[in-house]
């Protein structure tokens, strides 16, 4: 059995016809089988957990994932990190698909293949062992029968003894008598010794067996069902690993998902959110100016001994309660409550920054058909002449029809970017204040001109391209403003502001400024996204509101603190 090894007990009874530590051990093999089809049980249901648990995970971000297209949702830092954790925890959740997997096909799947084959194995030697103990029993049998058989002759030959000497010493006992007695005590004899090597062989030959089945065959089948025993041991520590290097196996994925969350997490901006919330709903409206007092009482003090004439009628002449209720309704309609709004296909009805960004967007969604129109219409041209060069392929003058389609749907197309361009409100082009203040006092001639000369860019730049993001502040032309900002007194300083990153000025009419230098605020941002400021060496120009951290001060005329 090898050296410092311990083998299985080999000690048996007579009392049964199986040893009863063959009973013993194949009580264990059994117990050791049902242990190890109890802890597959135990990963089974472990996998069945795992696969409701990521199935429930999917369900959890299947129920939150926006429904919506991308374009409908918000893009706050605080959604899209959202949806980045609900992606990564869907990821999450396939790592737990991967471990119900691996435990099911490399541990639970494996335990019981190897649980058949341990059956099998263990029937086949619980079988050699009974037969071995079966064969024994034959062998016992027969030496116990021969030694029956040779007790049996013995006496009956004792008998043939005793009948032959009474007949003998008998006097009246014929001869024949004495013979026939004689010869039955030589038949018995015989017989005996007959019984008696027939014994000794069979009792030699099952001293020989119950040697050969103690010694060799029983020690070997209990050392194969202790190897068996040993090797499913051995499986079972196997499957323990197995067990615990699925789940560590996807641990770094499962790090990488949980990092995923925390990042999403760190990218919360809340200057960014705002700033998109500032963009989403800024109207472009100015604020209401202050009501005019109206006094009433002017007429109380007047009395016919003063022999003063009156004012005039067209002196101080009082404004129209109704007229100025009337522009005060028109301009309070932003802050109290709104009145509804005309279904108007120019959207006249919305705020003009809001209005702009809608128009923008059809023109958006207009210049990609009209794009869609003149690629058809270069396929149906080059269709055509390859139909020219091969009329076998087909007839040309067929596809006329489809081009003069597609010529008019063009035209069409850009008739409605053209009628959207101009309903573009010119208001929200351009947001200086010493424009606004010039074309305040000019004609309506000189206005309408004015806003033809900087509606030239819906985002307020001198450029052609109608799609351009960054947005400069206007150029207005010099030549034919600056004698009406020469009288102009400097603008006083209503606050000021810290700049959050540096910013160049190449723009005619911005003011370049370094990081976190200090600047003084003389005009707020009207909602172009473009604040006035001038440093401390008397230097003036726009900079971008969302490069500084403004401060404006409470008690200054008509300002209102950022936050």
């Amino acid at each position: 059995t090898g050296i410092g090894r311990e083998t299985w007990p080999l000690f048996c009874s007579r009392g049964n016809s199986l040893c009863d530590q063959f009973d013993n051990l194949d009580k264990h093999s059994q117990w050791g089988i049902d242990f190890l089809e109890r802890f597959a049980k135990f990963v089974k249901e472990r996998l069945e957990i795992e696969q409701t648990y990521a199935k429930q995970l999917r369900n959890l971000v299947k129920k939150y994932c926006p429904k919506r297209s991308k374009d409908d949702e918000p893009r706050f830092t605080s959604c899209l990190s959202f949806y980045s954790i609900l992606n990564e925890l869907n990821d999450y959740a396939g790592q737990r698909e991967v471990v119900a997997e691996e435990m099911g096909h490399n541990v639970y799947g494996e335990l019981m293949r190897y649980s058949q084959d341990v059956k099998l194995e263990r029937k086949h030697h619980l079988q050699e062992g009974r037969k071995a103990q079966q064969y024994l029993d034959q062998c016992w049998k027969q030496m116990d029968n021969s030694k029956k058989k040779f007790e049996r002759e013995c006496r009956e030959a004792e008998k043939s003894q005793v009948m032959y000497e009474r007949l003998d010493n008998d006097i009246n006992a014929t001869k024949s008598e004495v013979e026939k007695a004689k010869s039955q005590l030589y038949l018995r004899t015989h017989m005996a010794d007959e019984s008696k090597n027939e014994y000794a062989a069979q009792l030699q030959n099952f001293n020989s067996e119950q040697w050969k089945h103690y010694n060799v065959a029983i020690p070997q089948i209990f050392k194969n069902l202790q190897d068996m025993d040993e090797r499913r041991t051995v499986k079972l520590g196997e499957t323990y690993r197995s067990f615990a290097e699925v789940e560590r196996r996807v641990i770094p994925i499962v790090s990488k998902c949980l990092e995923g969350m925390v990042t999403a997490g760190k990218a919360v901006d809340e200057r960014r959110d705002s700033g998109i919330v500032v963009e989403a709903f800024k109207s472009g409206f100015e604020p209401p100016g202050d009501f005019p007092f109206e006094d009433f009482s002017q007429n109380i003090y007047r009395t016919g001994s003063d022999g003063t004439i009156g004012t005039p009628k067209n002196e101080g002449v009082k404004p129209d309660p109704k007229h100025s209720m009337s522009k005060a309704k028109n301009k309070l309609w932003l802050f109290g409550k709104k009145p509804k709004a005309p279904t108007l296909e120019d959207l006249s009805h919305l705020p003009p920054e809001q209005r702009r960004k809608k128009l923008q967007q059809r023109i958006e969604e207009l210049n990609k058909e009209l794009q869609k129109e003149m690629d058809q219409r270069d396929a149906l041209n080059k269709m055509k002449d390859v139909y020219e060069k091969n009329p076998q392929m087909g007839d040309p003058s067929s596809l006329q029809p489809k081009i003069s389609e597609t010529i008019c749907n063009m035209e069409r197309l850009r008739s409605e970017i053209h009628k959207n361009e101009v309903s573009i409100p010119c208001e929200v082009h351009h947001g200086l204040g010493h424009i606004r203040k010039f074309l305040r006092k000019h004609a309506s001639g000189a206005i309408n001109s004015s806003c033809r000369l900087f509606c030239s860019s819906p985002e307020g730049s001198y450029t052609d391209d109608p799609t351009q993001e960054h947005r400069s502040p206007p150029q207005p032309d010099h030549h034919e403003f600056d004698d009406e900002f020469d009288d102009d007194d400097p603008l006083p300083v209503i606050g000021h502001c810290k700049a959050l990153y540096a910013f160049d000025g190449q723009n005619e009419g911005t003011l370049v400024m370094k990081e976190d230098e200090v600047l003084y605020v003389i005009e707020e941002d009207k909602g172009d996204g473009w604040t006035r400021a001038r440093k401390q060496s008397g230097e003036e120009g726009y900079v971008p509101t969302s490069y500084v951290d403004i401060t404006v001060e409470k008690n200054s005329k008509g300002a209102v603190t950022y936050i």
